[in-house]
């Protein structure tokens, strides 16, 4: 049997958080079941978050209208980007799975995270216009957000005063993650560790361990396939797609919704 390669890109800058604590977990449960755990600690690292001409070495194509994706595309086919880059693209080519660990910061990643995925994901490397969504360059791998929030889960809610979380995750889940082709897993939320007893962030972190001994045979999360949208009408859902989903009471997903309520927890939960 292969040995399964791990990733996780970590983001928090205090060794005693909870969310050390959950990635500390992930490579005790992970390795003890014979997978060999990478971790980027990204401020460790002093990880640049700014996607910059910096990150490509030589002369750039065109300095007077730098484009950033156009420059690192041709940078990364030249063997012409930053080191630090370089490296990152070697743990994700080589991980089978990607666990981004890390605070909720205003409803999404924090900056240095971010970075990361503005930077390592580049263009060519982790998607072309061709190659995205289920037909994307790492369909073959998986990836899962595992995160904690500053907010109780029932302010998350549908009726919440934050909103619903799944509406918060699309744009990471979806326009990031699936959109680079990964099988999303279902996310992995600590819900406000700070505002909870301490018995209770114990049972979360034992949760989590429990997941993990799973975690590499879980179904991952549904995303409409890309061959259900019409590339000749600006990539609408095919009529027939429409057609079939007519008398359905939920949408497809999150994003692509048919005008219909939106599926509950489609970003949070596998199989429903």
């Amino acid at each position: 049997m292969q040995l399964k390669k791990i990733l996780i890109v970590y983001a928090h800058q205090s060794a005693g958080s909870f969310n050390a604590a959950a990635k500390d977990a992930a490579v005790k449960v992970l390795t003890s079941q014979g997978c060999k755990v990478e971790v980027s600690d990204l401020y460790a690292m002093k990880f640049k978050a700014s996607a910059t001409a910096e990150d490509v070495t030589g002369t750039v194509k065109d300095a007077e209208h730098f484009q950033y994706g156009e420059e690192t595309m041709l940078a990364w086919k030249e063997g012409r980007l930053s080191a630090d880059i370089t490296e990152e693209h070697r743990k994700l080519s080589e991980a089978a799975v990607v666990v981004f660990q890390f605070p909720m910061y205003w409803f999404t990643v924090p900056a240095i995270m971010k970075g990361w995925m503005d930077r390592v994901l580049t263009l060519g490397f982790a998607y072309t216009s061709e190659k995205r969504y289920s037909q994307g360059i790492f369909k073959d791998k998986k990836a899962m957000l595992s995160f904690t929030t500053g907010s109780h889960e029932s302010m998350f809610s549908a009726n919440g005063i934050n909103g619903d979380m799944n509406v918060t995750l699309w744009p990471l889940q979806n326009g990031i993650l699936h959109y680079c082709g990964f099988q999303v897993l279902a996310p992995q939320i600590f819900w406000p560790p700070p505002h909870i007893p301490s018995e209770s962030r114990c049972s979360m972190l034992e949760a989590w361990r429990t997941r993990l001994e799973g975690l590499l045979g879980e179904t991952p999360l549904y995303f409409t396939p890309s061959d259900s949208f019409d590339g000749g009408r600006g990539f609408q859902l095919k009529e027939d797609i429409q057609e079939k989903h007519a008398a359905k009471k939920f949408g497809l997903t999150v994003g692509t919704h048919l005008g219909k309520p939106l599926p509950p927890n489609s970003q949070i939960k596998a199989g429903v």
